[in-house]
């Protein structure tokens, strides 16, 4: 009887030794998945971003790539910055982020403040800025997480620092979404306004750029009241912008 219990307690023993090793040998595996999901996170947008800097590339967005993948439509025409009519340029600033040429990829005082909100249980706004917008739309996926904002502010940082402020914006205009499958200003304006990026007038480049936020319920070809009144307002700005917007000019 002492044997078979001896027995019973080896086996015992043994089992839990070999459930610790499975289990030490699972961590030792997710912890190296997640070494290498994070090299390739890092790793693949800085080498991107590099190649980028080229003229000769015409970056695409996660979002395009999906829908080419699924087999959807994709409307978008590459057009150079010096091809883009000005106004239209300074009105998606004054729209999205009027301190594009005051900081480094990242709007500390409005990071802050959201964060503040969060801490004091009030609704928080947007502190995203064209740079992390570009980043996201180059790299990352869409939808709202802290894992996601976490990628992103680093990364917003370093392309800020390698691209420069005219490529940076140059990309975001190329592919930014614009409605259903509509990606870039080139092809946002020929499919709303019938006309070519570089010949926006000052009214539809404002209309464009205040559909950005939420561009499949936007539509700039037919605006409502509060989109032509936010409209006039990002106008006003688009001409006065003045300094705000030398970092983009030659």
């Amino acid at each position: 009887m002492k044997k078979n219990k001896l027995s019973i307690a080896k086996r015992i023993r043994h089992f839990r030794t070999g459930l610790k090793l499975f289990f030490l040998s699972w961590l030792k595996f997710l912890w190296r998945y997640i070494l290498i999901l994070s090299a390739i996170l890092v790793i693949v947008p800085i080498v991107l971003t590099v190649l980028y800097t080229s003229q000769k590339i015409n970056p695409v967005s996660t979002l395009m790539l999906a829908r080419l993948v699924s087999g959807n439509p994709v409307q978008r025409s590459w057009v150079a910055l010096d091809k883009i009519n000005p106004v239209l340029v300074h009105s998606v600033m004054m729209s999205e982020d009027a301190k594009f040429c005051t900081h480094s990829g990242i709007d500390f005082d409005a990071l802050n403040q959201v964060i503040d909100d969060a801490i004091d249980g009030e609704k928080t706004r947007g502190a995203s800025t064209l740079s992390m917008q570009t980043i996201k739309n180059l790299y990352l996926w869409p939808g709202r997480s802290y894992l996601r904002k976490a990628v992103e502010l680093p990364l917003a940082l370093m392309a800020d620092a390698i691209l420069g402020k005219r490529r940076m914006i140059e990309i975001y205009l190329n592919i930014a979404e614009w409605g259903e499958g509509i990606f870039g200003i080139e092809a946002a304006a020929q499919h709303y306004f019938k006309r070519g990026a570089k010949t926006l007038n000052a009214y539809q480049s404002a209309l464009l750029a205040v559909s950005l936020p939420n561009p499949k319920w936007r539509n700039p070809a037919r605006p409502g009241k509060s989109l032509m009144r936010l409209a006039k307002k990002i106008e006003r700005r688009a001409y006065r912008s003045g300094a705000y917007v030398k970092c983009v000019e030659k």
